[in-house]
């Protein structure tokens, strides 16, 4: 099948998807001169990107005007991928009800993609997914719609998104960026793509080993955080200070990395990426256990997190279900907006089941709900009413003096550790 064209110049990167991991890669692709589309299928973020408003955290508005006067554009519409030299996919792969990755975008993607497809293009997939599917999945389907050959009509290609939204220090450009294609033409077509905006490009073996790498660095971390996770749950018991050794720990120079205990496990990799490793390690008949045991630890949290509130309040002889508990940072990581898999959502849910009154604080959320019902959102943390102040994301604003006198603190960061009638995780 033919590719349809769209009228109009050549296009030099088309980026499909603009939210935390499109759009920066837009960004820092215009920054450099190329002339970029961001490709969405909501036509509201479409026309609020355009309009020079940006609905993501790391880029603001300014930002985006500066984008936007630079040539960038934004379009819903998926034609403009004929006129491009590259299509870069950046979509959303969510756990799907079977425990393994949601892959309707990325086919929905492969298809349009195919569908435009120029001879002689590159196609990245930069979406999380299980080693095997750039050319298991998306490279049939590119084949089927386009009529084309990839690595030989066009190149195709896998490199691992890492963003990681509110890093003040690394962003797209001085994060190096892995590659693996299709064939070696291929690799090298994504080389350089990726070189003339990014500092350092890292050359992978192939797209399984492209994809495995990305797996590899979040099921480390998941791994990592549930050893700590369960640490603290029987250091306490043990009366051991474990932040205190994790201080301690973390001065060896060498053959240790600090993780650090919470509420669970939050975001857009950690809490999903391993279970695309597992599902896919399933299918070959194989249990994984490091990353099940891990996934059971981390969900266990929320749970615990209520159940020390719980104790604490009996502490001072108040109940739970009589208690008003307030929430500090409902968001995944500190001062950011992103709410995606934050564990302030099942510790919410468990606290309202268990009888109390909830209520919150976010510099960051103007809303938040929990089970379908609006949580209260406290405005002023120095005069806030409440029995119990639990910590769950340790957002700068949240300091010993900002806190509201005589009320005790549940701390599941370990941010305010040593400040008054403060009990850490």
């Amino acid at each position: 099948m033919a590719p349809v064209v769209q009228a109009g110049p050549p296009v030099d990167l088309v980026v499909v998807g603009q939210g935390y991991v499109g759009l920066p890669l837009a960004q820092a692709a215009t920054a450099k001169g190329l002339t970029v589309v961001g490709l969405d299928r909501s036509q509201r973020v479409v026309d609020a990107l355009n309009a020079g408003a940006s609905h993501i955290d790391d880029i603001a508005d300014a930002e985006l005007d500066a984008m936007l006067r630079q040539g960038y554009t934004a379009t819903a519409d998926p034609a403009v991928q004929a006129r491009a030299k590259a299509i870069v996919i950046c979509v959303p792969t969510p756990l799907g009800e079977a425990g393994g990755p949601d892959l309707a975008a990325v086919v929905g993607a492969a298809h349009s993609a195919g569908k435009h497809l120029a001879r002689g293009a590159l196609v990245v997939l930069e979406s999380t997914t299980y080693p095997g599917t750039t050319e298991e999945i998306v490279a049939p389907i590119l084949r089927e719609e386009s009529g084309l050959e990839p690595g030989v009509d066009f190149h195709l290609a896998f490199s691992p998104e890492r963003v990681d939204p509110g890093n003040p220090v690394y962003g797209i450009v001085n994060t190096p960026k892995v590659v693996g294609g299709f064939t070696e033409a291929c690799t090298a077509a994504a080389r350089d793509l990726y070189g003339a905006f990014i500092d350092r490009i890292v050359v992978a073996k192939g797209t399984r080993e492209a994809e495995m790498a990305k797996l590899l660095e979040n099921t480390y971390r998941h791994v990592n955080i549930a050893l700590v996770n369960e640490m603290a749950v029987f250091c306490r018991e043990l009366g051991v200070d474990l932040w205190d050794a994790i201080d301690l720990a973390k001065t060896k120079p060498f053959g240790y990395q600090a993780f650090y205990p919470g509420p669970g496990v939050g975001g857009h990799c950690i809490p999903i990426d391993p279970n695309y490793l597992s599902y896919k390690v399933r299918t070959l008949g194989y249990p994984f256990r490091f990353v099940e045991l891990a996934q059971e630890i981390n969900n266990r949290m929320p749970e615990y997190v209520v159940g020390r509130a719980m104790a604490k309040l009996n502490a001072s002889g108040l109940a739970l279900s009589r208690a008003r508990v307030l929430l500090l940072g409902v968001t995944y990581k500190p001062d950011i907006a992103d709410q995606r898999e934050s564990p302030s959502t099942p510790v919410g849910r468990k606290l309202v089941e268990a009888g109390a009154e909830l209520a919150y604080h976010d510099p960051h959320v103007a809303s938040w709900s929990v089970a379908g019902h609006e949580v209260e959102r406290v405005a002023d943390l120095a005069t806030a009413k409440a029995d119990l102040i639990v910590v769950l994301t340790h957002h700068a604003e949240y300091t010993p003096e900002a806190l509201p006198s005589g009320v005790p603190v549940l701390d599941t960061r370990g941010a305010l550790r040593g400040a008054d009638d403060v009990e850490a995780l």
